[in-house]
């Protein structure tokens, strides 16, 4: 029983867990459109809205406002997807761009800078993005 205690505060603590935990914040942008590489770089603010997350994004002169839902570990081998909380060390995202609309997924690193990935509707292409708290 030690044993497994041991074991499993071990991979807790190679987890990549929270760093900072919670993703509401304002924060710096750098990413990748998916279409030709290119890199853009922008502002992302998260709010947490009841039992959802708000995120909107300002990315040179265009605005995208998403709504998302968190995730976080129950246990140490349980990952667990639900309601907007504190604890959350992930973050999927649905959006909406002018006339489209899109979905990215995103995941605290160990030191507290948030990546993920991201993709637009009808697209075949998927890119990554990078969060850096401010």
């Amino acid at each position: 029983m030690l044993i497994r205690c041991l074991t499993a505060a071990a991979l807790l603590a190679l987890t990549p867990m929270a760093a900072m935990a919670d993703p509401v914040g304002t924060y710096d942008v750098v990413g990748n459109n998916p279409d030709d590489g290119s890199e853009y770089r922008g502002t992302a603010e998260v709010k947490r809205t009841g039992d959802t997350y708000t995120v909107t994004w300002n990315i040179g002169v265009s605005n995208f406002i998403g709504t998302g839902l968190g995730a976080k570990f129950v246990s140490d081998t349980r990952f667990e997807m639900g309601v907007a909380g504190p604890d959350d060390i992930a973050l999927s995202v649905g959006y909406v761009a002018k006339d489209n609309f899109g979905v990215a997924m995103y995941f605290e690193q160990p030191d507290g800078h948030w990546e993920g990935v991201w993709t637009y509707g009808g697209s075949t292409k998927a890119t990554t993005e990078k969060w850096y708290r401010k």
